[in-house]
């Protein structure tokens, strides 16, 4: 989410309300699997929780609840990133810095006032580990699928593996992110001294990457555009000046009208789909769009 995903212009206010939608929405289903199945066991699943989960065990004071922590480092991680990573980041993580926690907070009162009874069924249960896990990896994976398709950002530890990134330019920001949950997740052992659950833990992240990954991403992070257009200029500059990306402009002849026109074609990452489609309704509603996976892709801005 840039901040043209905050344009409340009268041509772009309905693709913004829907971005910010997805987001919440997004956001609140990830905060009720972390709620519900996550923090009643100490699961760590790297992120925000894990680390709230990691620190509770060391402040046994009533005012550190893991809730709480899990606010403060949210909020705390924000300012971070928009102060090493800048204001577009900040912006791709705004709504999700204020829906989570204080989704947590209402999640967790609302379990506790037994709202969920379905919850309460099987609690106690000898499977109600296994359950939590499944059903966390399940809820987690279509929240933040459901967030990247907003153009969003679940921020959270991912912010310290992007600025580690940027300090380390031969590290990939998804290794580095990487490294930082499996840090969180080692940690945990050593705190929980419980290795049986850290598993859980790391069980249930890997159903939740699952999920995301068959909703959302299929076996590729990057996309090709071919768009079809009048308005290839002015397509191409705001491409170039909001996604970052290039083009390449290509003249095509419709097979069927004979008539010549302009074909922009353009590679992206998944969460940039609803930027450009933002750029592309916001000057042409009429283009001719296909988009499709790309198997890999080698070159500046990706893979060297």
């Amino acid at each position: 989410m840039s901040v043209k995903l905050f344009d409340f212009s009268k041509s772009n206010l309905r693709a913004t309300l829907k971005n910010m939608l997805l987001v919440i929405v997004g956001t609140m289903i990830l905060s009720l699997g972390t709620s519900l199945f996550v923090l009643p066991h100490n699961l760590i699943i790297g992120g925000v929780s894990g680390i709230g989960i990691i620190l509770n065990q060391f402040f046994t004071f009533e005012f550190f609840s893991v809730e709480i922590m899990i606010t403060i480092l949210t909020w705390a991680l924000f300012f971070v990133g928009w102060i090493i990573l800048g204001k577009k980041f900040a912006m791709q993580t705004l709504i999700s810095s204020i829906v989570f926690p204080l989704s947590i907070m209402l999640f967790n009162r609302l379990r506790d006032a037994d709202f969920f009874e379905a919850y309460r069924m099987v609690e106690g249960n000898a499977s109600h580990l296994v359950i939590s896990v499944v059903f966390y990896g399940v809820l987690g994976g279509i929240g933040c699928a459901l967030t990247y398709l907003g153009g969003g950002s679940t921020g959270g530890s991912d912010i310290i593996g992007l600025i580690i990134a940027k300090f380390c330019k031969r590290l990939k920001s998804a290794i580095a992110i990487g490294i930082v949950d499996a840090s969180i997740v080692v940690l945990g052992i050593v705190a929980l001294r419980d290795i049986a659950l850290s598993l859980y833990g790391i069980l249930a992240v890997f159903i939740c990457t699952i999920v995301i990954d068959r909703i959302f991403i299929g076996r590729s992070q990057a996309f090709v555009a071919e768009i079809v257009t009048e308005k290839h200029i002015e397509i191409n500059q705001a491409v170039i000046k909001e996604l970052e990306r290039t083009t390449t402009i290509i003249s095509v002849v419709g097979g069927y009208s004979g008539e010549e026109h302009k074909m922009l074609m353009v590679s992206f990452s998944i969460r940039q789909y609803s930027m450009l489609m933002n750029i592309i309704n916001r000057y042409d509603k009429l283009a001719f769009v296909t988009i499709h996976r790309a198997h890999e892709i080698n070159g500046e801005g990706w893979t060297r």
